[in-house]
């Protein structure tokens, strides 16, 4: 029946992402990699841009919380299809794809808040479709223009945030990885307090009151975003003399980050 092809089909799919898996771990395994220089990592005390930046991977990470299982949520409870997710995910991607190639040929480093500006309000339109109509129609907005939103926005902030990593390690003479590491520490406190406000209003209220309004909260909160990241470029200028900026120009996507 039905359910059988489904359940074969995601058989088939755990077992092509397990191969995959394998092929990937043999390919690291042949590799000639050199191991980075061991240098201390763990510092309390930064630079006042670093706390900027982290600033903006709290504001970041407040949509990753939220964000993590409200669309399936959202489509299983408006649509009512499992098959709507994986076609709208699919759909997404091969989107996302062409635009960052599109904007990465077009575009330059002095775009980059307009990039970003341009995400995060596609992000509140999202997040106001959904909370307005909160009906089929909405979802289907929220997921375009989510979809739409977040490869605008980390086609912008990687950069940023690495452009800032290159400066502040050469300045203060530390690894690259103590900033990543620290940077992850935004993003966690980021990611606990949207979850935590979905949870507030999903048990202080309800399930649907959360699933409207939480994105809503969090998406206004982010579109301070666009001054912050503003105010660190104007920040890194000054630091690097206007030359380091230029040198960080492709956009590096990591797909554990994105929105």
């Amino acid at each position: 029946g039905a359910a059988e092809k489904v359940q074969r089909a995601y058989l088939i799919i755990t077992g092509l992402v397990f191969v995959i898996t394998v092929l990937a771990s043999i390919v690291c395994f042949r590799g000639t990699f050199t191991n980075p220089v061991q240098k201390k990592f763990i510092y309390f005390k930064f630079h006042p841009l670093w706390y900027r930046l982290l600033l903006l991977a709290l504001l970041k990470g407040l949509a990753q919380g939220f964000l993590v299982t409200a669309p399936a949520m959202l489509i299983m409870r408006l649509l009512g299809k499992e098959g709507a997710l994986g076609t709208a995910q699919s759909i997404g991607a091969i989107i996302a794809a062409v635009m960052m190639y599109v904007i990465g040929r077009t575009t330059g480093p002095q775009h980059r808040v307009k990039i970003f500006a341009a995400g995060l309000i596609l992000f509140a339109m999202a997040a106001f479709a959904n909370g307005i109509l909160f009906n089929q129609l909405g979802v289907i907005l929220f997921m375009l223009f989510l979809l739409l939103a977040k490869p605008l926005m980390d086609l912008a902030y990687f950069p940023i945030q690495f452009n800032v990593i290159d400066i502040l390690s050469k300045k203060e003479n530390r690894s690259e990885f103590a900033y990543i590491l620290n940077h992850e520490a935004g993003l966690y406190v980021g990611r606990f307090i949207g979850a935590g406000t979905f949870l507030l209003l999903a048990y202080g209220y309800s399930t649907e009151v959360a699933l409207r309004y939480a994105i809503i909260i969090i998406a206004v909160l982010q579109l301070c975003s666009i001054w912050v990241s503003k105010r660190i470029i104007r920040e890194c200028k000054a630091l690097s003399g206007g030359s380091e900026e230029d040198k960080i120009t492709a956009p590096v996507l990591d797909p554990v980050h994105t929105l």
